[in-house]
């Protein structure tokens, strides 16, 4: 099965302008560019055939290729990363198989969590896929504290029995009373894969209003009666957080540290 992965990568953020050009302190010391680190972390992952990056900007692009990317431009017409992927795909030489949306902004992302992601795409019947991770006391506190003090931070993910979505949310789903007894909450791991026949569909349709409302691309697929299978991964003591708020740099760092990530 060939597989690529696209990382979707723009600069005219609305939450954070620049974000993928923003520079990470690692374990070394050294600092490194989040778009830098999300290419990175995308190069240990099995079963892939090549990385891209995608962007409509020229700083990013000049940012890519001076540390070794692929680099795809896109116009500035794509609302989400999943329109940029759709329009990538039409770039490519050779229509491969699966195609891996990874974001520009989640440079903790392990190569295990996207190498579950590939191999639920072997059911040749799943036609988008994305990740769900169980969330551990500390991520549950970062999602309580981001909605308390008026921050949009991660994505929730609720489930049918059989594992498919059943909707998404960047509010904190169920709604947790107790801290102390909290129920399952499970975090939206911001990667899909998808067949390009899903991502041929998703590009006829118009925004829908809960995409609109959440700003949350993947809630297409669900408006438009198309199955969400989530993928439950296993976090293996590594905590996972995307780059959302500037308040995230330090976060990210801080792992990026106590991981020894250079």
């Amino acid at each position: 099965m060939k597989t690529v992965v696209f990382i979707p990568a723009r600069y005219a953020s609305s939450r954070y302008p620049g974000k993928p050009l923003v520079e990470l302190t690692g374990a070394s010391g050294e600092k490194k560019s989040l778009i830098r680190r999300s290419w990175e972390a995308a190069q240990g992952i099995a079963r892939v055939d090549a990385v891209y990056v995608l962007t409509d900007d020229d700083r990013i692009r000049a940012a890519a290729e001076g540390f070794g990317a692929e680099v795809l431009m896109t116009s500035s017409a794509a609302r989400n990363g999943t329109e940029r992927c759709a329009e990538a795909l039409a770039q490519l030489p050779e229509t491969p198989e699966v195609v891996v949306n990874l974001q520009g902004d989640a440079p903790l992302t392990p190569p295990w969590f996207l190498e579950a992601l590939i191999e639920a795409m072997d059911s040749p019947e799943v036609q988008m896929a994305t990740p769900v991770l169980k969330t551990e006391p500390e991520t549950l506190a970062n999602f309580l504290a981001d909605r308390k003090e008026g921050r949009v931070g991660g994505t929730t993910a609720v489930m049918r029995g059989d594992g498919t979505a059943l909707y998404f949310s960047k509010e904190v789903l169920p709604y947790v009373a107790d801290l102390a007894a909290p129920p399952e909450v499970w975090h939206h791991v911001g990667v899909y894969a998808y067949r390009p026949a899903a991502l041929a569909a998703y590009g006829g349709w118009a925004e829908g209003p809960l995409e609109a409302a959440e700003g949350l691309e993947q809630l297409r697929f669900l408006e438009n009666g198309w199955p969400v299978s989530c993928v439950p991964v296993a976090a293996r003591g590594r905590v996972f957080w995307e780059l959302n708020n500037p308040v995230d740099v330090a976060r990210i760092e801080a792992v990026l540290k106590k991981e020894g990530l250079a």
